[in-house]
């Protein structure tokens, strides 16, 4: 059996993690990280337990291994909206990205190299597109960080586009984008669509659009060693490594941790609407505390949005200086580019959308915050960019 987590002392905090000080610790930085559920730890355990053997294998316990990959497999697809076949398992959401716009890309190399993406896709697709040779057209987002719908259309139409990606969602600011109306041109132009759900399944509305969609189960609950792409059986592709019995991702597959995907996906399809209005009331309660600090820019649409992530950004102060401060005071929270927050590196979602790039605070809200967690935390947003700013000597300013 798996190792158990360090028990909280008394108080509730890990004895390892959390400041001498702080009766709690609040989970706000779940983007792409949020903590498996209860079921998700159940089914795992019992797939270490059934689903153990290689499913390549012809044996009983390799076919009772097989049957939990390929229920696994089905119950994914039916919420994603594909064909068993067509669902692939990899090991991140950064894996199958990589891959998958390298496969699509090599299957139209005879179209051209042109990429139309906007300017706010993760790093993970923008770099893939530079690493296998694309040309990409990266089109511009309004202030809240929205694609232009009608600009990236016309990039459909230009000589030698061989692909386009598109995000559901985006995964540092909340703001949903126009899929549909992107997809309805793209299948207009016979141009292949790559839309990434990974921040946006299990909150909202799987997209019923997409030649491939990217998913991620770390992000609803899942749990972490698995990214999902879905690929229509239409879509053109070449591949360009070894030929194995699994097509996409050649080797042995994760079997518990796939089956615990599967089924906190069916959980948080379940669970959706119920946790979209709480979290959006969270982020709404959040958003109005923020915005009455001085010198503090909440970004992001206000309506059009995950109803579980919320942005704002401070002058005067930098990003790392408030993460520091809001773990001393027991909240994980994030800054910085979600895609490589463990540099801190200036966000290029917030450069491209002309907002604050400093000073930012990221929080995505796990499912086990409360009401009363979140009231704590708003009641001490003022004085921890006080405090911040303080400590920089800017409090004057």
């Amino acid at each position: 059996m798996a190792s158990q987590p360090r028990t909280p002392d008394a108080s509730g905090a890990s004895e390892s993690t959390s400041p001498p000080f702080t009766p709690t610790r609040t989970h706000m930085d779940a983007g792409g990280n949020q903590r498996i559920t209860e079921l998700g730890r159940t089914a795992y355990l019992q797939a270490l337990d059934d689903g153990w053997a290689d499913p390549r294998r012809l044996n009983s316990e390799s076919r009772r291994a097989a049957a939990l990959l390929d229920a696994a497999r089905e119950a994914i697809a039916s919420v994603l909206g594909f064909h068993p076949s067509e669902v692939h398992i990899g090991p991140s959401l950064v894996e199958v990205a990589h891959r998958t716009v390298g496969a699509v890309l090599r299957g139209r190399r005879r179209v051209g190299t042109g990429l139309v993406m906007s300017a706010v896709e993760r790093a993970a697709l923008i770099n893939a597109a530079t690493f296998h040779g694309a040309t990409p057209t990266l089109v511009g987002v309004d202030s809240h960080g929205r694609v232009d719908a009608d600009a990236f259309v016309s990039e459909l139409g230009s000589d030698g586009i061989a692909a386009a990606v598109l995000q559901a969602a985006n995964h540092e600011v909340g703001t949903t984008q126009p899929v549909d109306i992107v997809a309805q041109a793209a299948k207009a132009h016979g141009i292949p669509l790559i839309v990434d759900a990974g921040a946006s399944i299990g909150h909202i509305a799987p997209p019923a659009y997409g030649d491939v969609v990217l998913a991620q189960p770390a992000d609803w609950g899942g749990g972490h060693g698995v990214g999902i792409a879905g690929v229509r059986a239409r879509t053109r592709i070449a591949r360009n490594w070894p030929e194995d019995t699994e097509p996409w991702f050649p080797g042995t597959v994760n079997i518990p941790a796939v089956f615990a995907a599967a089924v906190t996906l069916g959980e948080a399809e379940r669970e959706r609407q119920e946790w979209a209005a709480r979290s959006a009331g969270f982020v709404d309660e959040i958003r109005a505390a923020a915005s009455l600090v001085p010198d503090c820019e909440v970004v992001g649409d206000p309506v059009n949005r995950l109803p579980h992530v919320v942005t704002f950004s401070c002058l005067y102060v930098d990003g790392e200086a408030l993460v520091t401060e809001w773990d001393r005071r027991g909240f994980a929270v994030g800054s910085g580019s979600a895609c490589t927050s463990l540099t801190l590196q200036p966000s290029h979602v917030l450069a491209a959308m002309g907002v604050l790039t400093h000073g930012n605070v990221r929080l995505v809200v796990d499912k086990s915050v409360t009401a009363d967690d979140v009231h704590r935390l708003c009641h001490q947003i003022p004085d921890v960019v006080a405090q911040v700013r303080s400590q920089l000597g800017v409090d004057g300013l």
